[in-house]
């Protein structure tokens, strides 16, 4: 099993998650022709992918699902609060509903999505599991439950959103309801909340972290692998970056 991030941010947001011959996109914040042009610089052809997987309907990570998934013939997976959303604004030709709380495969992957607690209709992450593997994807995550916990426990590797400082987000640019919304228990998740889930969860077997969804007006790098780096008490070379431009390269999950 292996995964990349094409771009990560809320400028726009789209995850590869590949297992034999399987590829599936969590999500697509780009417009079709952007995705195609990112999809070159991981050896990817837009019709290599088998399925685009939505975790909700906010602009950042579903404004190019639609036009790509007609383009391609591309089949679609949201929840049923998304998709009655997301069909307000656009037509889905190849979707299909699953629960928030049902296993499900989609060619050699199996997708265990989980809810969050987000400012959405019907919002879920997800757990992967593939080449006896298990990734997770935990972003757009205003607080931690007792549920994701679970969920989460025992990765081989993390995908995982550090998306802003809180000392910066509260003395930042933005007016006092963005911050509200951003800090509140349905917004995101700040650095030290993505690090207190690590001092909860099983790592034992994680063999990649890679933090996303940063916010670049509210964090900083630093920030983010500093907190990180703490929890696990590993070195702050470890931990990986994703950004708004380049998304990360393949990561391969091994033994």
């Amino acid at each position: 099993m292996r995964f990349a991030s094409i771009g990560s941010g809320s400028k726009g947001n789209a995850t590869l998650v590949e297992s034999n011959d399987t590829c599936i996109m969590v999500d697509c914040g780009f417009s079709t022709k952007e995705v195609e042009k990112r999809l070159l610089n991981f050896v990817i052809k837009p019709e290599d992918i088998s399925a685009i997987l939505v975790t909700h309907e906010h602009a950042d990570h579903v404004q190019g699902v639609a036009r790509f998934s007609r383009k391609y013939a591309t089949p679609v997976w949201m929840t049923q609060g998304t998709y009655n959303r997301c069909r307000q604004r656009d037509d889905y030709p190849h979707i299909s509903i699953f629960s928030s709380h049902d296993q499900f495969d989609i060619e050699d992957l199996t997708i265990n999505p989980f809810p969050v607690p987000h400012d959405a209709a019907e919002p879920v992450q997800f757990v992967f599991s593939g080449d006896q593997y298990r990734l997770g994807l935990l972003t757009d995550t205003g607080s931690i439950t007792p549920h994701i916990v679970e969920m989460l426990s025992g990765l081989d590797a993390l995908i995982l959103e550090g998306n802003y400082d809180l000392g910066m987000l509260m003395n930042g640019p933005y007016p006092q309801s963005l911050k509200s919304r951003v800090s509140g228990a349905m917004g995101h998740l700040c650095n030290d909340q993505a690090a207190d889930l690590l001092k909860k969860i099983n790592c034992d077997k994680l063999q990649h972290l890679v933090a996303v969804h940063m916010s670049e007006k509210n964090n900083a790098n630093e920030h983010v692998v500093d907190a990180f780096s703490d929890a696990l008490g590993c070195s702050v070379d470890w931990i990986k970056l994703a950004s708004q431009q380049h998304g990360f390269n393949w990561l391969e999950i091994a033994e």
